[in-house]
């Protein structure tokens, strides 16, 4: 976990169609269809009965295609509204049913293909799930209240994707989800930060059970808490690089990484998860010598060692490619024995250099037009997008596997980290030099809620899919 104390730090902060209507080709083939029918009554007297007939069936022909297309016409009815989102189907029904499809079936449309991860932050009177109290759970550091944060109005604001809405979180629904599964969140103190949120909401329905706890100094490196009602599980398993690594200490400040192994430390409970969450990214920044087989490719930030500076984007494509092959390898030949979610990389806001007084002070959102996402926030949620897709590719089906993309959203959201109050009461002393800062973690109750609101929505689709393929 990436911390205040970490010296090494300040490398990384160093490192870093409209569619057309045609009404015109249209109404000429209108034209020409009724005058073809015209002529063909013309040549045979013998449809007398039905010439008589001819002005109310003109009628009646041109009423419907004034409304609706003809089957043949490759364009929607411009007096009809149609979205993007609905195109598709919008055309596949008007080809089965001369009615078009109702409000709520283009709503169910829209919010089954909605992006949640393109849109803004909006104000919400309505605050959060739970609070500092309510949830048992919360780690000290990221406790922001208790700790005495008094702006309170980082807890104002929702996000409102921009195609659709995204419902507040159900805990009912999404224990009903886990029912007599196992759900594993591995990576770093992201992971965690993720994990506490969860159990925060699912607290607030059911309260979660502390089944086992193995900490190494103060964090709790792997835990497992049980919902006994649902018979449900959710733990956390550390591991900074999902790969095999070797973490740095006070004899050699140099992380060593082993990319083309797995980290069996949780790797060998692959086979008792049905959903695993990754999250990672943040260790890659420190510095760190990397292996391959027998060779060392090259390190990170290495001074005084005669390896190849190579950086950490590679690197972390390359963790990333490894861990996501081990999963399909292990668990793709059971069908969808397993579901993978990747949460993408959430960018810090220190202003000003980490160790030197660097904060974060923002009170608000940035908003869209402000900020927008480049350097290496960009690439390292492209570098993870593109490679959760190839896994995708190789695994045909043989398990669910999506990106969670909250790269955006975390990076319009300044004002939600524990900043100064990662301790208690910071400034209980008056107006010191030196405050500690932690501008990378999220306050608890905070922005890092949506994050599961979005991956219970991903829950549903994939549910509801299933549904639909039996």
């Amino acid at each position: 976990m990436i911390t205040a104390k970490n010296k090494n730090y300040s490398a990384f902060l160093h490192s870093s169609s409209l569619l057309k209507t045609h009404k015109g080709k249209s109404t000429a083939r209108r034209k020409g269809l009724i005058m073809g029918t015209i002529d063909l009554f013309n040549r045979d007297k013998s449809f007398s009965l039905m010439k008589r007939l001819l002005p109310w069936t003109l009628c009646v022909l041109l009423t419907i295609s004034f409304f609706y297309p003809l089957p043949f016409s490759p364009f929607p009815n411009p007096h009809l509204p149609l979205s993007s989102n609905n195109t598709i189907t919008y055309l596949s029904s008007l080809s089965a049913s001369a009615s078009p499809p109702s409000s709520a079936e283009r709503e169910k449309t829209n919010e089954t293909r909605c992006d949640y991860f393109n849109g803004e932050w909006v104000s919400d009177s309505k605050g959060p799930l739970y609070n500092d109290t309510t949830c048992g759970t919360i780690k000290e550091g990221r406790n922001c209240i208790t700790h005495g944060r008094t702006d309170l109005e980082y807890l104002k604001w929702r996000w409102k994707p921009i195609e659709c809405n995204l419902p507040r979180f159900e805990p009912q629904t999404f224990l009903q989800l886990i029912k007599n599964k196992h759900v594993a969140f591995v990576g770093d103190s992201m992971a965690r930060n993720q994990l506490e949120s969860l159990l925060c909401m699912l607290a607030t329905a059911s309260t979660p059970k502390l089944v086992y706890s193995n900490k190494t100094g103060k964090e709790n490196q792997f835990s497992r808490w049980n919902f006994p009602s649902f018979n449900a599980t959710v733990s956390l398993y550390w591991s900074p690089f999902l790969v095999h690594g070797i973490e740095k200490s006070s004899t050699d400040p140099n992380n060593k990484l082993y990319l083309d192994h797995v980290d069996e430390r949780w790797a060998r409970y692959m086979g008792e998860m049905d959903l695993i969450v990754l999250s990672f990214g943040h260790w890659f920044l420190i510095p760190a010598v990397y292996h391959e087989g027998d060779s060392v490719l090259g390190c990170h930030y290495c001074p005084g060692l005669n390896h190849t500076e190579i950086g950490f984007y590679d690197v972390l494509r390359k963790a990333l490619r490894t861990t996501l092959k081990s999963i399909v390898d292990r668990r793709g030949a059971r069908g969808r024995g397993i579901d993978v979610i990747v949460t993408t990389f959430t960018p810090h806001h220190f202003e000003g250099e980490w160790d030197k007084a660097g904060a974060c002070p923002k009170t608000k959102p940035y908003r869209n037009e402000e900020k927008q996402l480049e350097g290496m926030n960009a690439e390292m949620r492209k570098i993870e997008i593109e490679e959760v897709e190839e896994a995708k590719a190789k695994a045909r089906r043989r398990l669910r596997l999506e990106a969670l993309d909250v790269t955006k959203l975390a990076f319009l959201r300044p004002d939600g980290h524990p900043g100064p109050y990662m301790n208690p009461s910071p400034f209980v002393n008056g107006n010191v030099k030196h405050v500690q800062n932690d501008c990378v973690h999220w306050c608890l109750p905070g922005p890092i809620d949506t994050w599961n609101e979005i991956l219970l929505e991903m829950m549903k689709n994939w549910e509801n899919q299933l549904r639909n393929e039996d």
